[in-house]
């Protein structure tokens, strides 16, 4: 089996190492990202909900941003909520500032229980970029 070709993104590698994961992997023209979730550069939730879901984005971006990739090429999301009926419309109501336009990426989302303190994750496969 040959090495796994990580993609880190700048300034959070302790983050990962702390918790012993890989932010993404490069594999067969695939960028298996993931779970990213609106964490504050200590690893601790951002407080406030719409905000969580917009830093979840950005730290998302910053990692397809590391492969040479983007939104762009996102082809397969998964998105986890904590209580989405109550919270579904407003998480939803931050999404297109980073979706993009037709065509979009197929979704799954899931209502969860637990996030370890966060209300919004989200996990996606892209087309791989250049060798970041």
């Amino acid at each position: 089996m040959s090495a796994r070709d990580v993609v880190f993104p700048p300034g959070r590698q302790d983050l990962y190492e702390r918790y012993r994961y890989s932010p993404a992997i490069r594999s067969n023209g695939f960028l298996f990202v993931s779970g990213q979730v609106g964490s504050l550069p200590d690893g601790s939730p951002e407080p406030e909900l719409e905000e969580q879901v917009r830093l979840a984005f950005r730290n998302l971006n910053e990692i397809l941003a590391a492969a040479g990739s983007s939104f762009e090429e996102v082809v397969d999301v998964t998105v986890f909520m904590i209580d989405p009926h109550n919270r579904f419309e407003r998480i939803w109501a931050v999404v297109p500032e980073f979706w993009g336009s037709a065509p979009y990426p197929n979704i799954t989302a899931v209502g969860v229980t637990w996030l370890a303190g966060f209300d919004f994750e989200i996990k996606v496969i892209a087309k791989a970029g250049s060798q970041g």
